[in-house]
C-alpha cells in the first residue's frame, strides 16, 4: 500500500471527488494563488499547499480565489450549498473563525432544523489548526472544542492521513455542515493510505492501542504524542487502549465508556486549554456515567490556561509532552 503524508492524503481526496461529482468545488483564500507574484495562477495551492493541482486541472470555476474575507468565503459557500452545490471552502487558520462565525452558527449550524428538515446545507469548511510552528498566538489555536459546542455542526479531527482521507470524503458526501480540523504540526506525518477512494463513518472512534489498565482519550496531534507515551510504559508493565475518537460532534461515547469501564481508569488529552474544553467534557461524561467503575481520579492533560506562546522553547512547554502524558497515567496506577 503507498504512503502518503496527510497533506497528500487530502488533496487527493479532493481530487478525487471534485472529478467524480461536479458539483464540489473549493473557495478560499490562496486555494490558487499565483496572481501578482512572479508564478502563475494555481502555483501556491493554499498557504500549505493542500490544494496544489486542483485549478490547472478544474479551472477557475471550482478553484476560486477569494478576497481575505472569511465571512465572505463561508456566506458564498453556505449559498452554493442551499442551491444544491457541494463546496469545500477553506480558512487558512482556525484562529479566524470568528471572523465568520456568524454564518457558521447561526446560518449554516440552524438552516435545517429551521427549515423543518426541508433544506440541507452539504458545505465542508477546512481549517489548519494547532500549535508546533511557532506561529504564535494568533495562528496557532485548536478551536475545535468551542465548535464542538454548537448543535447542527459535525466536527472532524483527523490524527494521521489515512483518517484524513477517509473522514474527509465522508464529509464532502454528508448533507450537512462539516468542520474539518487538520492539524497542521502533522502535515508532513506519512502512513499507509490506499489510492481509491473510501470512507469513514463520523462517530465511529479508531483505537490504536489496546491494553488493561488506563483508558486515555486524546485528540488530533495529541493521538500519536500519547502512543509514544503509551508505547513507553509497557516496559513498565503499563498497558493502555488509547481511543481516538476522529469526531468530536458526533462523538463516540459508547466506545469511551466501555473502555473505562474495563480499565478502571482515564486518561484525557487535548491541545487546547483545560476550560470548557473536550478533556473536562469526557471527564464529566466518566465522572456521571461510570463513576462506579473508577479506581481513580480522571486525568486532565492539557495546554495550560494562556494564549500559545511565539518563543519556540515556550511552545514546547505549551504543547502536552509524552512525559506529562505518561506522568498522568503513572498517576492513576498509584
Amino acid at each position: 500500500m503507498p504512503v502518503k503524508t496527510m497533506r497528500d492524503a487530502i488533496n487527493e481526496t479532493l481530487h478525487q471527488e471534485m472529478a467524480a461529482d461536479d458539483r464540489v468545488f473549493v473557495i478560499g483564500e490562496d486555494v490558487a494563488g499565483g496572481m501578482g507574484t512572479a508564478g502563475k495562477q494555481g502555483c501556491a495551492g493554499g498557504v500549505f499547499g493542500v490544494t496544489q493541482g486542483i485549478y490547472e486541472k478544474f479551472g477557475p470555476d471550482r478553484c476560486i480565489d477569494t478576497p481575505i474575507s472569511e465571512s465572505a468565503i463561508v456566506g458564498a459557500a453556505s449559498g452554493a450549498a442551499l442551491m444544491g452545490m457541494r463546496p469545500v471552502a477553506e480558512i487558512m487558520f482556525a484562529d479566524f473563525i470568528g471572523v465568520c462565525m456568524d454564518q457558521i452558527i447561526n446560518q449554516i449550524g440552524k438552516f435545517r432544523y429551521m427549515f423543518g428538515g426541508k433544506t440541507t446545507c452539504p458545505l465542508v469548511i477546512r481549517f489548519t489548526t494547532g500549535a508546533g510552528f511557532s506561529a504564535a498566538a494568533q495562528h496557532s489555536q485548536s478551536m475545535y472544542q468551542i465548535m464542538t459546542a454548537f448543535p447542527g455542526l459535525k466536527v472532524v479531527v483527523p490524527s494521521n492521513a489515512y483518517d484524513a482521507k477517509g473522514l474527509l470524503l465522508t464529509a464532502i458526501r454528508d448533507e450537512d455542515p462539516v468542520l474539518f480540523f487538520e492539524p497542521k504540526a502533522l502535515y508532513q506525518v506519512s502512513c499507509e493510505v490506499p489510492d481509491e477512494p473510501y470512507t469513514i463513518p463520523f462517530g465511529q472512534a479508531a483505537m490504536p492501542r489496546e491494553g488493561d489498565d488506563v483508558t486515555v482519550v486524546a485528540f488530533g496531534q495529541m493521538v500519536p504524542r500519547a502512543a509514544a507515551a503509551i508505547d513507553a510504559l509497557e516496559a513498565e508493565g503499563i498497558t493502555c487502549d488509547l481511543i481516538d475518537p476522529r469526531t468530536t460532534s458526533p462523538l463516540d461515547e459508547e466506545t469511551i465508556l466501555e473502555s473505562v469501564e474495563a480499565t478502571g481508569r482515564l486518561v484525557v488529552v487535548d491541545e487546547s486549554p483545560p476550560r470548557c474544553g473536550l478533556t473536562a467534557d469526557v471527564a464529566a461524561m466518566a465522572a456521571e456515567r461510570v463513576f462506579h467503575s473508577l479506581k481513580a481520579p480522571v486525568r486532565q492533560v492539557c495546554a495550560p490556561h494562556t494564549p500559545v506562546p511565539f518563543s519556540p522553547e515556550l511552545e514546547k512547554a505549551y504543547l502536552p509532552s509524552e512525559e506529562r502524558i505518561a506522568e498522568a497515567i503513572r498517576s492513576c496506577m498509584a
